[in-house]
């Protein structure tokens, strides 16, 4: 695809890891609550944020993960509390903590200008995404993906509340995450940065399966429910992509459009 005059010109693709978690960071996110065994996991074994308390029933049948939780919790001299189950649903926020509970320092909050420094730059940015279980489930696909960061409102959509750390499925604890004042903005920024800005819209004009852009630096932008991209942020894009619907219904929903875009550019970038 030929780059529009009077853009920054585009850095090559070279070799790097994803955007360290430990530079660069601001104040914390949230996320300190943790519900769930796949969420709780990945916190003992990221080994990223001091646990302070880590509660489980006693009333649980014999689980894997329930056994590897408890090895890694020794591992890390993290007591375990052992409660009854009407007590860890006390404590619980979600409702189906999965007999186990941690509380623990809040997430921190990755530098936007590290995250578009990134030699290999795919950064997610979600376009005030309301829905926790969506938000969730997002930066699941998108840590799964490959993905070396992403990029969040501050206002007007989901933060990381505990339904959103449960369906994040231990995701938060390697995925760097930025908060912005308005994805539009930002989408100027990435620009200026050398990044490809594509956003995905049903009425976009490119199919995301030709997407030649994914290879290189690129951000991602997600709209929210029901209403798709801002107007500001859909203006902003280089190029709006469409996933093709084959069935009768005009649209996914944003998480499982974020799986289907997020892949299709992680399969180009497989050397």
């Amino acid at each position: 695809m030929t780059k529009p005059s009077g853009r920054p010109r585009r850095r090559a693709p070279g070799a790097g890891d994803r955007a360290s978690r430990p530079s660069g960071m601001r104040e914390g996110l949230g996320g300190g609550h943790v519900e769930g065994r796949r969420a709780v996991r990945e916190l003992l074994r990221a080994r990223r944020r001091r646990i302070r308390r880590l509660v489980v029933s006693t009333e649980l049948d014999a689980d894997p993960l329930m056994d590897e939780i408890a090895a890694l919790a020794a591992e890390a001299r993290v007591r375990i509390e052992y409660v009854s189950a009407s007590e860890l649903d006390g404590l619980a926020r979600t409702s189906a903590p999965q007999g186990v509970v941690a509380q623990a320092m809040p997430v921190a909050e990755a530098d936007v200008d590290t995250l578009l420094a990134h030699t290999r730059a795919f950064v997610v940015a979600l376009d005030g995404v309301t829905d926790p279980g969506n938000l969730g489930a997002v930066i699941r696909t998108a840590e799964t993906a490959g993905a070396t960061g992403m990029v969040l409102p501050r206002h007007r959509a989901a933060g990381l509340s505990p339904a959103a750390v449960k369906a994040a499925s231990g995701a938060i604890e390697y995925l760097s995450i930025a908060r912005v004042a308005g994805i539009s903005a930002f989408l100027d920024r990435a620009t200026r940065a050398g990044l490809w800005t594509v956003g995905l819209d049903e009425r976009g004009a490119t199919s995301v399966f030709e997407l030649a852009v994914g290879e290189g630096p690129v951000v991602l932008v997600l709209g929210a429910e029901g209403r798709g991209l801002s107007r500001l942020a859909r203006d902003r894009c280089e190029v709006v992509a469409a996933i093709p619907m084959l069935g009768a219904l005009e649209s996914l929903n944003v998480s499982a459009a974020a799986a289907v875009a997020c892949f299709e550019i992680a399969r180009r970038r497989i050397p």
